[in-house]
């Protein structure tokens, strides 16, 4: 292993994924690098000429400085200072057209999360922010891919994981950001049922507290559960779930130290009253979470996958492939730039505490 370069206690090396190259990743990845390089070593990874083309495009006073991954290899990443971003070149094997996707560029998209990957195992980067990619493109090219975060599991040897989404929001107190992590996270609405269980739940209960803990620097994390039914089943008229499968979780986890709290209707607890009182709120399927978070974040949203031996944060949106065919200076980097903030919040406290 190859030992990080020594920085600064407060500019944690992260590495920024590019994404889809024909979407709108490589312009909010570079603004936000380039925005954040006082706070953050922000690493690019992607197809250096192509960056270095789009950079002079969105402002000439952005400077990149390209990195091969043997150079890498050999001598560990040098420190470039706040004047410049470093880009660690992971060719494209075609030109790209923005909005307009190739096949022949998913292996190289892939490329840059195997880089990132290796980065974090050798001490290279503390962190891993990645921009949206498209899922097609890469199983397009002839490599099954389901996304980031399977693919990250499966590369790290993480059994489970879990999908948190965080953002800052007015209906809470300043700095307080409302955190909503998932039971389950794509599946069809049919099939959510029957994916909880006591034994599932109680890993997600425990991920969700070590990594609030660990990783977030909270000591003693509150995380209050939704039930699955409306009203959380109304005393078992509505649904069983929470009386024979979710209750009984809560209360399991409360036994082993946890504090979490619930199960409470869904349609309610959204409230600022039960928020103030929450580290983390924890739903049973995607969209009885998420559309109510990002309402409230208003495209500042970050997508956090916990359970992981390593940090990754990413936006909380899609490539947004007719935004990106338009031009560049559409595309908003906020959700870019928070995702950088998150990651180095948690990669401080990740050194400190060692985890």
């Amino acid at each position: 292993m190859i030992d990080a370069v020594a920085r600064p206690a407060n500019r944690p090396n992260i590495a920024v994924t590019i994404g889809e190259p024909a979407g709108i990743g490589p312009e909010i990845s570079i603004r936000a690098a380039w925005a954040m390089r006082h706070e953050v070593n922000c690493v690019l990874v992607g197809d250096a000429a192509f960056l270095a083309l789009t950079a002079s495009l969105i402002d000439p006073a952005i400077k990149l400085a390209a990195l091969s991954m043997q150079a890498l290899r050999n001598n560990g990443l040098p420190d470039f200072g706040a004047g410049r971003v470093a880009v660690v070149d992971v060719p494209l094997a075609a030109h790209v057209v923005p909005g307009v996707l190739d096949r022949a560029n998913g292996r190289s998209v892939l490329a840059t999360l195997d880089v990132a990957i290796e980065g974090t195992r050798a001490g290279w980067f503390h962190a891993i922010v990645t921009a949206p990619l498209q899922k097609s493109t890469i199983n397009d090219a002839g490599v099954p891919f389901s996304g980031h975060t399977e693919y990250l599991a499966e590369k790290t040897g993480t059994a489970q994981v879990v999908m948190m989404l965080s953002g800052a929001t007015s209906a809470l107190p300043a700095g307080a950001p409302l955190r909503v992590a998932l039971a389950t996270t794509h599946l069809p609405l049919k099939d959510v049922p029957a994916a909880i269980t006591q034994e599932g739940l109680a890993r997600v209960i425990d991920i969700v507290h070590a990594d609030l803990r660990d990783k977030f620097g909270i000591g003693a994390p509150r995380i209050l559960v939704t039930g699955l039914n409306p009203h959380a089943g109304e005393n078992g008229y509505l649904g069983r779930e929470e009386i024979d499968t979710i209750g009984p979780a809560i209360a399991a986890a409360r036994a082993r130290g946890i504090d979490a709290r619930g199960p409470y209707p869904a349609d309610t607890l959204f409230q600022p009253r039960y928020l103030e009182d929450a580290d983390c709120v924890l739903a049973m399927y995607h969209d009885q979470g998420l559309p109510v978070l990002k309402h409230a974040t208003f495209g500042r949203g970050v997508n956090i996958t916990l359970g992981l031996p390593l940090v990754r944060t990413s936006v909380d949106h899609g490539t947004a492939l007719d935004l990106a065919a338009r031009g560049l200076g559409l595309a908003d980097d906020g959700s870019m730039i928070e995702a950088i903030r998150t990651a180095r919040t948690m990669a401080l406290h990740t050194q400190r505490t060692g985890h």
